[in-house]
């Protein structure tokens, strides 16, 4: 089993609260065979993710790292310029604090926790960033800021990201099986609160932290952990992000210092699971996902929506394209989609262009009028009133079916005018078969979102950056590029 545990140990931090910061290359010495309790699911899930090493990282699952940076960094210098972003970067100035991190797109340094918050928030702001169905959420958004906001403070080599980014990774995707339906159906933002301990998992891997002090930060995360889906379509919802990173980023760094927790809170009584849902099974938290890797389902964005439209857009663009259908030839549309969108991306009637993007029927009708989702301007609040697509949007019903059970799987039928009746089901839970054509559209989603910031030659320096992430001995050069403004102080 490739992600699996080992007994480690190399104390960062006495128990008295009295705490000595960790290096880079302090040295894990094994731990007594006690020191991990089995049927321990913090404990478990901690020694995991001390015990991971960049060579247990199979060459593909490297390469899907690359790609999820990639993706970031593209989602986030275009998210950069979004009003939310400027409000926390301002509220960042106003407080002040060392000049340890950098901001993506906004010429500024700040402390390691708020740019993690900045960066989190900004890549999210748009939510064009990856998924996976594991945890319901989006990993690279809550590990990503964190990690490099770690990473830049400290020297810490390309390797050491990648690391630390699996583990994270793998913690909060197997948190997700855990944790089950449960705390996204009662409500709570999986990225927010799986994205917390996902977060300090990946920072205590990368201070190096041993099993006993990750355990502690997955404890201190999983009191921070919080987000309510209640705040989606609002500026709420890329803050959970943000908050998630922060937060797990502090948990990582106060555990090295000999900060005190429960050592069982995901599982103990009025812990994590108790309050937030989902089933203390130490066989869920051990369980090894198909191809050994959370990695290896990744789901990439190529729609600039909420992942749980991308189904029922690809079937409505499916059958405009195979029926050469005009708006005029639609008469109405059916759409069924699982109960889980409830909640999730059922605007019926979207305001702004942010509520559009968790709106079914409006992300629908967009795709029958041949409107490009794959652009940010057919979200902007102005395009939610495009006439043609309001009133194709008249017409489409949306369906809450019991056969289609997953998030990721819809069907669209369309009757037209001449009475035809046209049925596509899709199911966008598949991850790619063809990395090397996904990293050819991840290329091309990346030089779009950043045209208006880079020239063709700086999108080639960026992506050649990260394809010799491996090869980086500390991210500098980077943070250098990600340094630049994109956009003026001020919306």
């Amino acid at each position: 089993m490739p992600w699996k545990a080992r007994n480690l140990s190399g104390k960062s931090a006495n128990r008295s609260g009295r705490g000595t910061e960790m290096s880079m290359t302090t040295t894990r010495k094994p731990a007594p065979s006690s020191a991990i309790q089995i049927a321990d699911i913090t404990r478990e899930l901690a020694a995991r993710c001390a015990a991971l090493c960049y060579t247990d990282l199979p060459e593909d699952v490297r390469l899907r790292v690359r790609q999820c940076l990639l993706d970031w960094i593209g989602v986030t210098l275009a998210g950069a310029c979004e009003p939310l972003v400027h409000m926390l970067a301002e509220e960042a100035r106003e407080q002040g604090g060392h000049a340890q991190a950098t901001v993506v797109g906004h010429a500024m340094t700040t402390s390691s926790r708020q740019a993690a918050l900045i960066n989190g928030s900004a890549s999210h702001a748009l939510d064009y960033d990856d998924v996976n169905m594991a945890c319901t959420g989006h990993p690279s958004v809550v590990l990503i800021p964190a990690l490099l906001a770690l990473a830049e403070s400290r020297g810490a080599s390309g390797r050491d990201f990648m690391t630390a980014f699996a583990a994270g990774y793998e913690t909060m995707c197997q948190l997700g099986l855990v944790c089950g339906d449960a705390q996204y159906s009662n409500g709570f933002h999986t990225t927010a609160t799986l994205g917390t301990l996902g977060a300090a998992a990946a920072c205590a891997r990368l201070l190096q932290l041993d099993a006993d002090d990750t355990a502690t930060a997955l404890g201190i995360a999983s009191t921070m952990a919080a987000g309510l889906k209640s705040m989606f379509g609002t500026m709420c919802k890329p803050l959970h992000a943000g908050r998630a990173s922060a937060d797990g980023l502090q948990a990582a760094q106060l555990a090295a210092r000999g900060f005190t927790s429960r050592a069982d809170a995901i599982e103990c009584p009025q812990g994590l699971i108790a309050t937030h849902g989902g089933t203390a099974s130490l066989g869920a938290a051990v369980a090894t996902p198909n191809g050994g890797w959370h990695l290896r389902h990744n789901l990439f964005k190529f729609h600039a929506a909420c992942y749980g439209t991308h189904a029922a857009i690809e079937a409505a663009s499916h059958l405009r394209l195979q029926h050469a259908l005009r708006v005029d030839d639609v008469c109405r549309v059916t759409v069924r989609a699982s109960s889980a969108c409830e909640g999730v991306c059922n605007i019926a009637e979207p305001r702004t262009g942010l509520e559009a993007k968790f709106s079914l029927r409006h992300t629908v009708a967009m795709a029958l009028a041949g409107v490009d989702t794959a652009g940010l301007d057919a979200f902007s609040d102005e395009a939610v009133y495009a006439p043609e697509v309001v009133a194709l949007r008249d017409r489409v019903q949306v369906l809450l079916a019991p056969q289609c059970p997953d998030l990721t799987l819809s069907e669209v039928v369309i009757e037209t005018q001449s009475g035809t009746v046209l049925r596509q089901r899709y199911d966008s839970g598949r991850p790619a078969s063809d990395l090397l054509e996904q990293q050819q559209r991840l290329e091309e989603k990346f030089r779009r979102l950043v045209k208006s910031v880079l020239i063709p030659d700086e999108c080639d320096e960026l992506i050649d950056l990260v394809a010799r992430l491996d090869e980086l001995t500390d991210l500098s050069p980077l943070a250098g590029m990600l340094a630049r403004q994109a956009c003026s102080d001020r919306h």
